[in-house]
């Protein structure tokens, strides 16, 4: 039976919710009798995405309120807090 787990990618501080966040991505294994099948990423979500989408503007990609936003992509707003 494959299992699906949220794992941490790496922690960043936002500017927008003024706070230390955690980028998570959803994974799925595979079954035991599949060992050749790498794991599948299905989603990605942001640790404080309930905060940023409470506020008065969209928030990114990781919040899951504008895709056409990415704060990660060259260019962006999120300084690195910690790998």
């Amino acid at each position: 039976m494959a299992t699906k787990t949220w794992q941490s990618m790496k922690k960043y501080y936002c500017p927008r919710v003024q706070q230390e966040i955690t980028l998570e991505t959803l994974v799925v294994y595979p079954a035991e009798h599949l060992p050749d099948q790498p794991p599948r990423v299905l989603g990605h979500r942001c640790s404080a995405g309930l905060k940023c989408n409470l506020m008065d503007k969209p928030g990114c990609v990781w919040s899951g309120t504008n895709p056409g936003y990415n704060p990660l992509a060259d260019g962006g707003t999120l300084s690195k807090f910690a790998a």
